[in-house]
């Protein structure tokens, strides 16, 4: 049976894999966030993405593969039948995951940096939709190709490991 090499095969590659997605969506999403709150880059707000974006990474770590993941699986599962392409499959899982991770990202954002507000809501209306679209382009076109990429190379590296090697010598 052929294996997908874009994909993790084992529990220690989809925690390698996760922990990709996860950095780089925090590190994009905190990062433009907390800079478009600010109004500008600053030593302020870098010294508060120092401080923010490792508690966000904790909580995006947690949330995805315990709750967000497996809706999105779920939902793919009822959308994607097993003769579809890996690229179909891809697409909706990413969809979902985003649409969830956006939405409870973004609540845990508004609340992290206005605290609990009756504005909260407000806040939330205009943010997720631009979160959602951010993240979604970013998950499709930079952080899902790079977590590939990955898996892909560290699958070419396995392969040459348990692959015999030949060696022709000439005379």
């Amino acid at each position: 049976m052929h294996q997908e090499n874009r994909l993790p095969r084992n529990g220690k590659e989809g925690a390698i894999y996760g922990t990709i997605i996860c950095t780089l969506s925090v590190l994009f999403m905190g990062s433009i966030n907390m800079i478009v709150a600010a109004g500008e880059f600053n030593g302020d707000v870098a010294m508060q993405m120092l401080i923010t974006l490792p508690i966000f990474w904790v909580i995006v770590m947690v949330i995805e593969p315990v709750a967000i993941g497996r809706m999105a699986e779920a939902l793919t599962a009822k959308l994607v039948s097993p003769t579809d392409s890996f690229n179909a499959r891809i697409m909706f899982r990413t969809l979902f995951t985003v649409l969830g991770m956006s939405f409870v990202m973004t609540i845990v954002g508004v609340i992290y940096g206005n605290g609990f507000t009756t504005e909260n809501f407000y806040h939330f209306i205009h943010t997720w939709p631009r979160n959602f679209i951010i993240a979604l382009f970013l998950e499709s076109i930079v952080i899902q190709p790079i977590a590939r990429f990955a898996m892909v190379k560290m699958h070419e590296a396995q392969d040459r490991k348990t692959s015999p090697q030949t060696h022709t010598q000439i005379n």
